[in-house]
C-alpha cells in the first residue's frame, strides 16, 4: 500500500533532529561504557545511563525547535543554526574544561567524559541541516 504523507513545517526539523539524537544517544552510551571500562571511573552522579538518555534526546528536540524557528526567521537559517550551535558547542567544551569535583583525579576523568559527550552530541546537532535537506533521508525515514 502506498501512503502519501505530508510533513508539516514544524514536524520535519523536529523529527530530523530527534532521529539524529537517537543515534547520538546510542553513541554517547557506548562512549560512556568504553570510557568507564577503560579508566575505571565509577562515579555516576551526573553522567549516567538515564541522564544521557533523557538529556541528549531533550537537547536534540530543543535543537529541532530552534532549527525550525531559525529557518522561519532568516533567509540563511541553516547557516545561522550551524554558527549558533557551533559556538554553543565550543563554549560548552570550554566550560567543561573548567569543571571541578572534590577529588582532582575524578575531576580530570569527569571532564574527559563530559567533553566526549558534548562533542558526540555537537557533531550530531551540526548534522541536522544536512539530513534535513537530504531527499533520500526524508523519503526513507520521515
Amino acid at each position: 500500500m502506498d501512503w502519501e504523507y505530508h510533513q508539516s513545517p514544524l514536524s520535519k526539523p523536529i523529527l530530523t533532529s530527534v532521529f539524529i539524537g537517537f543515534f547520538a544517544t546510542i553513541l554517547c552510551l557506548i562512549y560512556n561504557i568504553i570510557f568507564r571500562e577503560s579508566t575505571g571511573y565509577k562515579p555516576a552522579d551526573f553522567i549516567n545511563v538515564s541522564s544521557l538518555i533523557f538529556a541528549v534526546n531533550l537537547i536534540f528536540f530543543g535543537a529541532g525547535l530552534v532549527y525550525f524557528f531559525l529557518l522561519r526567521a532568516f533567509k540563511r537559517g541553516d547557516m545561522v543554526f550551524e554558527i549558533l550551535f557551533g559556538l554553543i558547542i565550543l563554549l560548552s567544551v570550554w566550560g567543561a574544561t573548567h569543571a571541578h569535583l572534590t577529588n582532582p583525579h575524578e575531576s580530570s576523568e569527569f571532564r574527559t567524559l563530559l567533553i566526549g559527550v558534548i562533542i558526540i552530541s555537537g557533531v550530531g546537532i551540526e548534522l541536522v541541516p544536512l539530513f534535513f535537506h537530504n531527499r533520500k533521508f526524508v523519503e526513507a525515514v520521515l
